[in-house]
């Protein structure tokens, strides 16, 4: 499996409010695929191990056809690929959403921003022994991600299900010091979101993140509970360098990914528990 190197030293730059906004207009204007010229040029795109292997595969094909080669950089957690495209190890990365990216933005000063959606993988509350939110037992011991905007997002699904509440106003970086109420007195674990799902056999409970539930052997049987799809502001996306957004080869890239070819290798793939958000 492909690795890239010096990603455990983190930078200290200081995120700005017009990275994020920048952010977001990026996603904005390059949400539909764009006409892209074809241009000889080589690119390193970061991806997450497992099924989108597959899906990117397809995409370097795609992209192969307007004279842009793709060689992917296969990573094992959610960590390094923006620390690589920061160091300019690689020219993008697709695996992250926006309320992740903009935590890692106001951490380590990243300038990264989006430039087209990929997917929505919508997160759920999977359990082996339970097969309803109402049969779980006072006491019971949850398994929830424990990086701050994943976190957020699990704790969203317990209190969307009446297991727990947050405070007013808590935001999407809600952690377990924002529960206001517990009235089933569940017992929270905070696991790293590559590990949550497999440690389910010692859990009555875990919300897992779709990919590390298909990676974990849990199946959609094994859901009782899932966030909405509708308006989901998790939608993943490709992401490059700030100032690099304008560049032929990210609009030909973003075509490469959306289109009917690849959407049908992700269906395949993914078998539903992911949905082409583009």
């Amino acid at each position: 499996m492909q690795k890239t190197s010096l990603l455990d030293i983190a930078t200290g730059r200081r995120a700005t409010l017009g990275v994020i906004a920048a952010a977001i207009a990026a996603v904005v204007g390059l949400s539909a695929p764009q006409p892209a010229a074809a241009e000889d040029k080589t690119i390193k795109v970061g991806i997450i191990s497992g099924e989108d292997e597959d899906v990117w595969r397809v995409v370097t094909g795609e992209a192969a056809k307007h004279g842009l080669t793709i060689e992917t950089v296969v990573f094992n957690d959610y960590t390094q690929p923006n620390e690589a495209l920061e160091r300019g190890e690689i020219d993008a990365n697709a695996f992250q959403h926006l309320p992740y990216l903009e935590n890692q933005i106001k951490t380590h000063g990243y300038k990264i921003v989006p430039v087209g959606f990929t997917g929505v993988w919508p997160i759920g509350l999977y359990s082996k022994g339970i097969k309803s939110v109402a049969d779980l037992p006072e006491g019971a011991t949850i398994g929830v991600p424990n990086d701050p905007s994943n976190e957020g997002r699990a704790l969203r699904v317990l209190q969307n299900e009446g297991i727990i509440k947050l405070k007013d106003g808590t935001g999407i970086l809600a952690t377990i010091a924002d529960i206001e109420a517990n009235p089933k007195k569940v017992d929270i674990k905070e696991l790293d979101a590559g590990v949550v799902g497999r440690a389910i056999d010692d859990l009555d409970a875990a919300v897992v993140n779709t990919d590390w539930a298909l990676k974990s052997g849990l199946t959609p049987e094994n859901r009782i509970a899932q966030e909405p799809v509708a308006d989901n502001p998790y939608r993943n996306f490709i992401a490059v360098r700030d100032g690099q957004q304008g560049e032929a080869w990210v609009k030909t890239l973003v075509e490469a990914y959306q289109n009917d070819t690849v959407k049908a290798e992700f269906d395949r793939v993914y078998k539903g528990t992911g949905i082409s958000a583009y």
